[in-house]
């Protein structure tokens, strides 16, 4: 087994992160998950929530994922989502104004609540 993980978690239009890490942690349709160096292979659909990642120097780089799909092969670990930011790009009042501005669009309401969850805000 090996102590390190390759990890990429991609949105639609870019790259949003990479590096090596020890764990990751994502949301599931199934619930959530946890990947360590030597995990069976895996493709999971990824909800609405975080995804965390911790580095291989002990740091932890959070993402706010909207759907898509989480691959795992031999040490290589892939969140692929349609929309992504990491913590540090989330412009918490932007995303409180889309929060009260959704009213009754479920959709957009969770993916606020996410990213908010995630800048640490909620």
């Amino acid at each position: 087994m090996a102590g390190e993980l390759s990890v990429e978690v991609v949105a639609a239009d870019r790259k949003v992160w990479s590096g090596s890490a020890t764990i990751v942690v994502a949301k599931t349709t199934e619930g959530e998950i946890g990947i360590m160096p030597g995990h069976e292979p895996v493709l999971g659909l990824l909800v609405t929530g975080p995804v965390t990642v911790r580095t291989a120097d002990g740091e932890t780089v959070v993402a706010a994922v909207d759907r898509g799909f989480l691959s795992v092969s031999e040490d290589h670990v892939a969140v692929l989502a349609e929309v992504a930011q990491l913590a540090d790009e989330i412009d918490v009042a932007s995303v409180e104004e889309e929060l009260a501005a959704a009213a009754e669009d479920q959709s957009t309401a969770r993916w606020a609540q996410a990213r908010l969850r995630v800048a640490g805000a909620r």
